[in-house]
């Protein structure tokens, strides 16, 4: 609710200053960063070079709210770039190993090699890449193309004629936890575009409201999401050099056949290995914990013996899309398109994205460039995209995989069948279109919760707060808070008792909080005490809250983690 008093000073804001470019793109990860420089090129080669590009990023420096595993599958970049290891993109490792492991709750270990190794997870002929790097050299080759990229401005929220997109208002700088100017009060800038590429990644907020807005998913499954929980860990040396190249999936602990997700090791340079854990939301437990798993994970003793010696280097988490081709919403409309992450652009059978999002911001690009020569930026202007997908092999690809994660919500086993009858019919499985329901609503009462937490030490087994430090995030602490609970009795009056506050949780930074004798001051709809500075972005709370009364909405420009070489 706004306040007579918020009402008073805003109404007296000075007039936004007004930018126009002829296509806005706002995300600077491998989709947005793929579709800018494909953009520029093709304008160039069709006497368009004067046409504007402006590709804004959130975070303080471009690269910085980026995570993924990651092993890359090079045919997306080298659509992008034939020549794109001569150009010199960084990559860490071509892949010379990869195994799957069966980890067992008695600390044993079934290694999967060769033949056995389940097809998707075949990787020979993929690299080990560390994202942070690649996006970083990708926004060099767009401002050697005179692309605009500006880091450290945050969307506020979509600008709007009518149902069409017209652009992106930024978010205002320089007001204080009570929502009043501070000194430095610097309004937010109305960005007008003739075409907006959304490209935030997984859960973008300004993609969700649009999505939920227009309704552009309504004739298809849900998205659902995983969360990722990962760290860089530096080791002894020749255990390093031993392990570079090879990728080593897990399945098995700690979550055996209860729920979806598993581990991976890659070897990187530098005698530096990444690791983590991902967890389908899905999941039923009310006390579902991405990163108490994460550290079972790293307690198990085949897990452990690679990681003795070492010392953790980074920290972070992120959701990913795991829906599939059901759950992608309509990919364009009048004067947007969607790409990436925010499009559903994963292969969670391969569990890979990146050459996919590479590939959707090219697929953008294409039909941009010619809505942009037509005059034509509405949804049939634009719609040349949704075709271009069609026709193309990240279509291909994800039709092979568009049953695979809805087959485990019958169970571990019943999806291991299915998976394995999806390989020899094309990605049917046992049914044509299996359907799918909102990560939230799988959430059974605390009273049928079994999830407990591990014991932590100050080695390898941090808590969250220690594990936090490590993601280098910081948001300024006197703003209004970005992580809204819309209705705080909900919280205490009914979460209380029927899911016992999941929040403090799932949240893999330790961001909700119920201490001993809360709610505090006597207030009975105090609900939690919210930690936002220690928030690093992944999105779990807006998508895991079993009533979505969690709001993530985006904080001051730059606030948030540092994934530097993540």
């Amino acid at each position: 609710m706004t306040s007579a008093k918020q009402v008073s000073w805003q109404a007296h804001v000075p007039e936004r200053e007004e930018l126009e470019v002829d296509v806005l793109v706002v995300g600077a990860g491998p989709a947005g960063l793929a579709c800018a420089i494909d953009l520029k090129r093709r304008l160039q080669a069709k006497g368009l070079g004067d046409k504007s590009i402006l590709v804004l990023e959130k975070a303080e420096e471009v690269g910085h709210h980026i995570l993924s595993g990651a092993v890359m599958d090079p045919r997306g970049i080298a659509e992008l770039f034939p020549d794109w290891r001569e150009k010199g993109c960084p990559v860490e490792s071509e892949v010379k190993f990869d195994c799957l492991d069966v980890l067992w709750n008695s600390g044993k270990r079934t290694r999967l090699t060769g033949a056995l190794t389940p097809p998707p997870l075949h990787n020979h002929g993929n690299y080990i890449i560390s994202l942070y790097k690649v996006v970083c050299w990708l926004k060099e080759q767009a401002e050697a193309l005179g692309i605009d990229v500006y880091p450290g401005f945050a969307g506020a929220e979509v600008l709007f004629d009518g149902s069409r997109v017209i652009g992106v208002q930024t978010r205002d700088a320089g007001i204080d936890k009570h929502n009043q100017p501070k000194p430095n009060f610097q309004p937010g800038m109305n960005i007008k575009a003739g075409v907006t590429v959304f490209a935030e990644g997984t859960r973008g907020h300004l993609a969700k409201h649009l999505i939920e807005r227009l309704q552009l998913g309504q004739a298809q499954n849900p998205q659902t999401w995983g969360t990722g929980v990962k760290e860089i860990w530096e080791v002894p040396a020749e255990r390093g050099a031993a392990l570079l190249g090879h990728v080593i999936h897990t399945l098995g602990a700690p979550i055996g056949l209860d729920g979806y997700g598993g581990g991976w090791i890659y070897g990187q340079k530098d005698n530096r290995l990444s690791i983590g854990f991902v967890i389908g939301l899905n999941h039923h437990d009310a006390r579902l914990d991405p990163h108490a798993l994460f550290v079972k994970w790293k307690q198990h003793p085949a897990v452990a013996e690679l990681l003795a010696g070492g010392k953790l280097i980074r920290y972070g988490a992120k959701t990913i899309p795991y829906g599939g081709y059901w759950a992608m919403p309509k990919l364009q409309g009048d004067g947007f398109c969607i790409v990436g992450d925010s499009a559903g652009f994963l292969n969670s059978a391969r569990l890979k994205g990146v050459h996919l999002a590479i590939k959707s911001g090219l697929l953008a690009s294409e039909a941009i460039v010619g809505a942009l020569e037509k005059g034509d930026s509405s949804a049939a202007g634009l719609a040349r995209y949704s075709e271009l997908f069609e026709q193309s092999w990240a279509k291909q690809e994800l039709w092979q995989v568009r049953n695979f994660h809805q087959a485990f919500d019958s169970g571990f086993f019943a999806g291991v069948i299915d998976a394995a009858v999806q390989q020899v019919t094309g990605g049917r499985g046992l049914l044509a279109r299996r359907s799918s329901h909102r990560d939230h609503e799988s959430t059974r009462p605390v009273a049928q919760s079994r999830m407990e937490k591990p014991r932590y030490n100050d080695s390898d087994s941090l808590d969250k707060l220690t594990d936090v430090y490590w993601s280098g995030a910081i948001h300024d602490e006197d703003q209004p808070p970005h992580l809204v609970v819309t209705d705080p009795s909900i919280c205490v009056e009914r979460c209380t008792a029927e899911f016992g506050n999941p929040c403090q949780h799932f949240c893999p930074a330790a961001v909700y909080e119920w201490p001993a004798g809360h709610p505090v001051n006597g207030d009975k709809k105090a609900g939690p005490i919210i930690n936002a500075s220690n928030c690093v972005h992944c999105k779990t709370c807006d998508i895991a809250d079993p009533y979505q009364v969690i709001e993530w909405v985006a904080p001051e420009a730059g606030g948030g983690p540092k994934y530097i070489d993540m």
